[in-house]
């Protein structure tokens, strides 16, 4: 595990780079997508690397981590739509090539691992990280060998969400994500995480034991991690 400490922007262009180096390397490279506001100025930046014409996606296929249950990609606050709006309207990724988990269909979840495991497997996966450890929307307790599966929001979850809606009784109650496991399968990951509220589950989960408790711990034992923080929530770690 890597941990490189510098500011929001920089995060942004240093996570960029091994994207560019990787699809350089491998054309038809598979990527792991994440959402909400701490993966925006990377996106931006990969936007801004493929306009300048530094990296193509034109054979890259990617797959998403998650999707809120009931919504369809049509909603604006689906996760769908946010990758469409973020990212792949930004760069010259096939549309086709591109995968989210969905919402709306999910009596067999873990055939997205079958997808996945066709397309020869997630190269990079990026991350972000709950306040309570969290990674995808894999709760506390969640089992680490867990595959793609529902998942009944925790109650903490939905409040942190509540301000991409209205109301927190717009948020839905459920979701389904990659499991764990499908996350731990990939080649390389990233991780990113800003901000003071994030400072102690950074230290817990880079620091404190591997457990369930802290769903993130167990990208200790991953063989090739980097976890990028700004100075803030990387304030409590020891090293």
């Amino acid at each position: 595990m890597k941990v490189y400490i510098a500011s929001e922007k920089e995060i942004a262009k240093m996570a960029a780079q091994r994207y560019v180096q990787l699809i350089n390397t491998k054309p038809n490279a598979i990527i792991g997508g994440a959402t909400g506001s701490t993966p925006i100025p990377l996106y931006k930046e990969l936007a801004k690397q493929c306009k300048a014409g530094n990296v193509s996606f034109k054979n890259v296929k990617s797959f998403n981590l998650d999707e809120y249950v009931g919504l369809d990609g049509t909603h604006n606050q689906s996760y769908r739509y946010f990758m469409n709006n973020q990212l792949f309207k930004h760069i010259d990724i096939d549309i086709n090539n591109t995968f989210v988990p969905s919402g709306i269909d999910t009596k067999n979840p873990s055939k997205y691992d079958d997808m996945i495991k066709a397309a020869g497997g997630v190269d990079l996966q990026l991350l972000g990280i709950g306040v309570d450890g969290h990674i995808g929307f894999n709760e506390p307790g969640t089992k680490f060998d867990s595959l793609t599966h529902v998942v009944k929001l925790e109650q903490n979850t939905r409040e942190v969400n509540s301000r991409f809606f209205k109301s927190i009784d717009e948020v839905p109650t459920h979701a389904v994500t990659m499991g764990i496991k499908t996350v731990m399968n990939a080649r390389s990951i990233i991780l990113i995480a800003t901000g003071k509220s994030k400072a102690k589950i950074v230290k817990e989960f880079i620091e404190g034991p591997v457990t369930t408790k802290c769903p993130a711990s167990i990208l200790q034992l991953h063989p090739f991690v980097e976890i990028y923080l700004d100075e803030e929530a990387a304030s409590l770690l020891k090293k």
